[in-house]
């Protein structure tokens, strides 16, 4: 048996004065509250508060993050429980000892930095995973699982979460919205975010019976911009502060006016082409941002993902299952016809993310450092790991500063890993903070304030919380 450590300066420099310096920041912001301005928790979740099922629906199931490692490592998603409810105990505990025997294949990746900080903070595991102990593990969690301090709305209050934004569909009526914003016993704010993605993308096979869930007269091109507006101002009632935006470009060329009227028409009636479908879904991103300088929305891009990859896993287990892959990605031309229009305008805030570390540098960083508008988002998905977010710290701020950064995002489903992901932000920034420190490149009291503006002010401002 091994024991699990979870080392107090973890991820902080090694060099023992620049660790000194960077023990003494992380101390400052290490329990102040999250603010999560990006994710995927399920909002009804905390509005039925049922105990999680077992160790398997809590940690692997819902975690693309997890499955697509142990598949890669010759584990089925059937074994898994991917796509799939709570399972019979039998099959969850065998998909909790394919986790716990194939714990090596988590070495070195975020994951299981994650996982460590969750078991052992959460659920007082002291041992490492592995074969001979994952039913004992099991047993361990799952007893604690059944107990009222570990339901999610206990959880919500012990991880300090003040500030939630969950994903949504713009036809949802957030019925679930309205329950947790009456209910006492919730004092976290959980906000929709207006999520259009599918809506935008004529060239679906469904789209023309999407748009009509939209509600109003989407007969036509006029009455399916009314409808999103609309849409968008119920969200806005309903406490929503930002849209969210993942297509495979960041394109936004704005269409003629009779233009989009014609291809709408063509698309409803299913005889679009692909050229004409992108170039509508261009031209609707242009139009996002028409709206957001109208209603003051803040608008998350985040293109440059191969949805579904694998056709015969989507098929079978449906999206985010683990198998969406990055491609390059350019912004700077892309984004021309909307930042022309529009990335001066007072109040509108694009926050820019990718999957192309390569775009931070080179065109992200330069964009925020000139538009009031553009805001660099933080190290997304794939690049939420220590090395990228490093990176991602030299190469933005030399450019463009601290002041032009969104805030730490965790953009998860997995609800347990919310504190962990803020805490491997919190250290590394207070690492990166204490070497500015000790080049003399900062003063310690300058660090501190950078780097609890980081923590509690950043995203409260760019997303106008």
């Amino acid at each position: 048996m091994a024991s699990l450590t979870v080392h107090p300066d973890r991820l902080l420099p090694t060099e023992p004065g620049v660790r000194g310096i960077a023990r003494r920041l992380y101390a400052a912001v290490r329990d102040l509250p999250i603010i999560s301005p990006h994710g995927h928790v399920d909002p009804r979740l905390l509005l039925d508060d049922r105990p999680f099922a077992d160790p398997a629906a809590l940690f692997i199931q819902p975690d693309h993050y997890v499955t697509r490692l142990l598949h890669s490592g010759g584990v089925g998603l059937d074994a898994l429980g991917v796509g799939e409810g709570p399972l019979p105990e039998d099959r969850s505990r065998a998909a909790w000892r394919a986790l716990c025997g194939h714990w090596h294949l988590l070495r070195g990746t975020p994951v299981r930095y994650w996982f460590d900080s969750e078991l052992a903070g959460i659920f007082g595991v002291t041992e490492r995973p592995d074969a001979d102990n994952a039913d004992r593990l099991y047993d361990l969690i799952a007893e604690q699982l059944r107990q009222p301090s570990h339901r999610p709305r206990a959880l919500l209050r012990r991880f300090g979460i003040r500030f939630m934004a969950t994903t949504d569909d713009p036809a949802d009526d957030l019925s679930t919205h309205d329950a947790l914003r009456a209910d006492p016993d919730v004092a976290t704010t959980v906000a929709p975010t207006f999520r259009p993605d599918r809506y935008l993308e004529a060239g679906r096979p469904d789209w023309p019976r999407l748009v009509k869930d939209l509600g109003g007269d989407t007969g036509d091109y006029a009455g399916f911009i009314a409808a999103l507006e609309d849409r968008r101002r119920y969200f806005i009632a309903h406490g929503a502060v930002s849209t969210d935006h993942g297509h495979l470009d960041a394109g936004t060329e704005p269409l003629e006016r009779h233009d989009a009227e014609r291809i709408y028409r063509a698309a409803l009636a299913g005889q679009a082409t692909a050229a004409e479908t992108t170039a509508f879904r261009r031209h609707m991103t242009f139009e996002m941002a028409r709206m957001a300088c109208d209603d003051g929305l803040v608008m998350t891009l985040h293109p440059g993902v191969h949805r579904n990859h694998h056709p015969p896993t989507g098929r079978r287990y449906g999206p985010d299952t683990g198998h969406d892959i990055p491609v390059a990605v350019e912004f700077t031309r892309a984004l021309q016809p909307l930042l022309e229009r529009f990335g001066t305008h007072p109040g509108f805030h694009l926050v820019l993310f990718t999957v192309d570390p390569d775009v931070y540098s080179r065109e992200i960083a330069p964009l925020a450092g000139f538009y009031p508008a553009v805001y660099a988002g933080a190290p997304w998905w794939f690049l939420d790991n220590p090395a990228e977010i490093r990176r991602f710290q030299h190469a933005v701020t030399e450019t463009a500063g601290f002041s032009r950064l969104s805030g730490f995002i965790d953009d998860t489903r997995a609800f347990c890993s919310i504190p962990a992901r803020h805490d491997m932000s919190r250290r590394l920034d207070a690492g990166f903070l204490a070497e500015l420190v000790a080049a003399h490149r900062l003063d310690e009291d300058e660090a501190l304030d950078t780097l609890t503006t980081l923590v509690a002010d950043q995203p409260q401002a760019v997303f106008k919380l």
